[in-house]
């Protein structure tokens, strides 16, 4: 362990360089924590394969360090020619699979130390980057998922880019140490003065920052779940007006700390289209300035709008500000899913949305071979791509006359889109947890779909299998997949057993409470049965699972801390 704080290695690394140019040029296995810390800005996280370390440790062996490599791409959009390089990269750098990630990102796993520097280079030069994917910077700006060629979907999509772009830490370190010559030399190391950052300072943020961009009624973004969530105002004639802006949002906590919690982002303001991205800035500077950099896990925007109001933080933006604002519109979201199966893009092309399980892009042996397919329609069709926020993939731009070759590809090679999951499935995800993850307390998508099949039967005995229902499964209180705004969510507390939340909400607008502290992995099932029965004998006509619980119980739309420690027993007679 560093005997440094993260604010301290941020504060000596010389603009995030530290001494990652001689650890790659040593011959570590691995990176020290000080240089741990600064690689995640580069877009990398050092991981070891913990299903190795136990026999690893009887042969005296050091651990099986590998390294995961995360990309960076405004609102999930790739080229075919990139989606292609990351595909190659897959087998001559990675594991063979690809990661999509709920940030609309993709993540290449098993990459050795060796490798991470061909790694980041093939990245950029397909025209991407890894530079801010992580760190405590503002990461991947999202956006609206689905394919839509109209105006608000192209509004968005622009200014997702045009805050990505802001927000690019230009230190310079990225450059020399990944990209500058063929032949890396301890020169890199030395290069230049840290570049002045104008708007993240020399510490950067307290922790990591997340942006989302929703057009309703599609929430795919999951607005509520960020660090600023903007929702576009749109006018009769489709036009974006104004876009609502929505500040705290966030998910991680750690068990049985009621200081740590999940928060939804609450309304801030509306301003005119022209002005979201500098509304962006205020923001972030005022958690910049006012975040929490004495502990980490009290750092997050979130914390300094629940503890300090919503109008404290209002004043200190409209201080940062000169740009008329008014009150939020209040969005009316439908859901959280995305367009599954074909659909008409309104430019004559069409898209075609694809539900990829867990967003592991592999060739199952015993199911679908999603690489080999996206991989044969991406290249045959030169078609782009788009990852969505519940880790699925589009495909798009796809010409009618092309509609039979793909669905000919996709049958042979035994992919199924999405719409003859059931509902539940096509928006249910779990992180990656085990055997990568270092804070992992227990799997997540290596038992999820065995879980997911157990499910559709009780979706199927109580004939509730289009039925929108939101079930989210974490490794860790983290909450990588977003679980605290799900119907139902499992989070991870030992090996084969989780923390059952209940009581969110399809269209991401509620956050759940805990039911149960400790539940067996195979109970799951059957505790999900017990509240859908009821669901069934008392719901009102048309009334969603969502909609049913937040009526039966009258408390579940007033969060507190307590909620996600204590049991609902408890809670009822504290």
């Amino acid at each position: 362990m560093s005997k440094l704080n993260v604010e301290e290695i941020k504060d000596q690394s010389r603009g995030l360089r530290g001494k990652i140019v001689p650890t790659l040029l040593s011959d570590a296995t691995h990176f020290a924590e000080e240089e741990y810390q600064l690689l995640k800005f580069h877009g990398s996280y050092q991981q070891d394969n913990r299903d190795s370390r136990r026999e690893r440790r009887k042969q005296k062996l050091d651990k099986e360090w590998i390294f995961m490599v995360r990309t960076k791409m405004p609102a999930g959009t790739m080229s075919p020619g990139q989606y292609l390089a990351h595909d190659d990269m897959a087998d001559h750098l990675g594991n063979a699979t690809l990661r999509l990630t709920t940030r609309q990102g993709i993540q290449l796993h098993g990459i050795v130390k060796g490798g991470l520097r061909d790694t980041i280079r093939a990245i950029v030069d397909c025209g991407l980057t890894s530079w801010g994917a992580c760190g405590d910077v503002v990461r991947n700006t999202m956006g609206p998922g689905a394919p839509i060629k109209d105006r608000a979907h192209a509004d968005a999509l622009r200014l997702a880019d045009d805050i990505n772009e802001r927000f690019m830490a230009r230190t310079t370190s990225y450059t020399s140490i990944w990209l500058d010559g063929e032949q890396l030399t301890l020169d890199a190391d030395q290069a230049g003065e840290p570049v002045e950052e104008p708007i993240y300072g020399k510490h950067y943020l307290p922790r990591k920052f997340k942006i989302g961009i929703a057009v309703p009624p599609r929430n795919d973004v999951d607005v509520f779940s960020q660090d600023i969530g903007l929702v576009a105002e749109l006018g009769g004639g489709g036009e974006v007006t104004g876009y609502s802006i929505f500040v705290g949002g966030g998910f991680g906590m750690s068990h049985g700390k009621t200081e740590t919690y999940p928060h939804l982002a609450q309304p801030l303001f509306s301003c005119a289209p022209e002005h979201a991205a500098a509304a962006c800035e205020a923001i972030v500077t005022v958690q910049r300035d006012h975040g929490d950099r004495s502990d980490r896990k009290h750092a997050r925007m979130k914390y300094l709008v629940a503890e300090r109001g919503i109008e404290w933080f209002r004043e200190q933006v409209a201080a940062r500000i000169e740009f008329p604002t008014k009150e939020v519109t209040a969005p009316e979201f439908d859901g959280v899913d995305d367009a599954l199966g074909w659909g008409e893009q309104g430019d004559g092309k069409l898209f075609l949305g694809v539900h990829v399980p867990q967003g592991r892009v592999v060739d199952l042996r015993d199911g679908g071979r999603y690489r080999s397919a996206f991989r044969a329609i991406v290249a045959g069709l030169d078609c782009p791509v788009r990852v969505t926020a519940n880790a699925n993939l589009y495909l798009f731009d796809i010409d009618p006359a092309d509609r039979e070759r793909v669905d000919a590809i996709l049958a042979e090679h035994s992919v199924v889109t999405g719409e003859a999951h059931s509902a539940l499935r096509q928006t249910a995800h779990a992180c990656v947890s085990l055997p990568t993850c270092g804070l992992a307390l227990a799997e997540s998508e290596r038992v999820f779909t065995d879980l997911l099949d157990r499910v559709d039967t009780v979706l199927d005995d109580l004939d509730l299998r289009d039925e929108k229902i939101l079930v989210r499964m974490t490794g860790c209180p983290n909450g990588c997949a977003r679980p605290y705004n799900a119907d139902f969510a499992f989070v991870g507390r030992a090996p084969a057993k989780y923390a059952m939340y209940v009581g969110g909400s399809h269209r991401g607008d509620r956050l759940a409470s805990l039911e149960q502290k400790v539940v067996g992995f195979d109970d799951i099932p059957a505790a999900i049965r017990a509240h859908l029965e009821e669901f069934v004998r008392d719901r009102q006509p048309g009334e969603t699972f969502s909609d049913f619980w937040g009526r039966t119980r009258p408390d579940a739309a007033a969060p507190t801390p307590e909620q996600f420690h204590l049991e609902a027993e408890d809670r009822a007679t504290a």
